[in-house]
């Protein structure tokens, strides 16, 4: 037996009603969907790396995380405001003070690569080799170009104690200071045929690299570290500890240090996983 016009009509209407409730319940979970807000280095964003850990953290937690990419000491100061959950960030002495002074709850291990010294092939202050303070010793006595990120972050940090053991202020004629993130800097010196100083992942995922290649490696002291720690919620009662502590247990675990050491650039490892649990 058919329904009469009218009754499918209300069938029809019932169901549309029904549709368009359940849209706006969809809608009304998506925006109350928690997310995490990470601020990290523009090395580990530049590198691709979250591009390939974060959709699989999401698979695993259902949590989203927006990333906020700066220098390191941007990313921690960051977590003193209060403006991030968790800090993704390869400064250790800066992230073990932000732990001392109460901003964070503990600095957790979680890979590491190295820095390396990019330069123009034909090397105009010869200092191709393996030795880092040698080498800007010469960049400094041939006043040569050389691009410093200039930013607080971890990497300026590295470059500045580098400077340090070399004896050299790194601020001859042909240093400039960019204030900018590791890509735009690897970008100034390639336009320049410049030396930089550069995480060795964003340097692998780096396209633009004219006549740059690298010209110093292996340095033990080019050793670079990262740690991931959660904003203390005594400090800052807003934050999303909970969510934080699922990231850092995540991350450092089996399956997140696994993700780490797959993510490859022409099949080569970026980052190398060193959780200690």
């Amino acid at each position: 037996m058919s329904l009469p016009h009218h009754a499918n009509g209300l069938r029809r209407g019932g169901f549309a009603v029904t549709w368009g409730l359940c849209l706006a319940l969809c809608h009304a979970l998506a925006w109350g969907q928690t997310t995490l807000v990470m601020a990290s280095t523009t090395s580990t964003e530049q590198s691709g790396l979250f591009g390939h850990l974060l959709p699989a953290f999401k698979a695993a937690t259902g949590l989203d995380v927006k990333v906020v990419a700066l220098g390191t000491g941007q990313a921690l100061d960051m977590g003193r405001r209060g403006d991030a959950d968790v800090l993704f960030v390869h400064d250790p002495v800066a992230e073990e003070k932000l732990v001392a002074d109460g901003f964070g709850l503990q600095r957790w291990p979680v890979m590491y690569n190295d820095f390396v010294l990019i330069g123009p092939g034909h090397d105009p202050a010869q200092v191709r080799g393996k030795d880092i303070a040698l080498a800007l010793q010469k960049i400094a006595q041939a006043q040569a170009a050389f691009v410093s990120r200039g930013d607080k972050s971890g990497t300026h940090a590295a470059e500045l104690r580098y400077w340090a053991l070399a004896g050299a202020t790194g601020t001859g004629a042909g240093y400039k200071a960019c204030g900018c993130g590791m890509g735009p800097a690897l970008n100034m010196a390639s336009s320049m045929g410049a030396y930089v100083l550069a995480d060795r992942g964003t340097w692998l995922s780096f396209k633009n690299r004219a006549d740059l290649t690298v010209l110093v490696q292996g340095d033990e002291r080019l050793f670079n570290p990262y740690g991931v720690i959660a904003v203390n919620p005594a400090k800052h009662p807003h934050v999303k500890f909970k969510e934080a502590q699922r990231f850092i247990d995540w991350v450092t675990s089996a399956a997140g240090q696994a993700h780490i050491a797959a993510y490859k650039i022409g099949g080569e490892q970026l980052f190398f996983p060193s959780a200690k649990r």
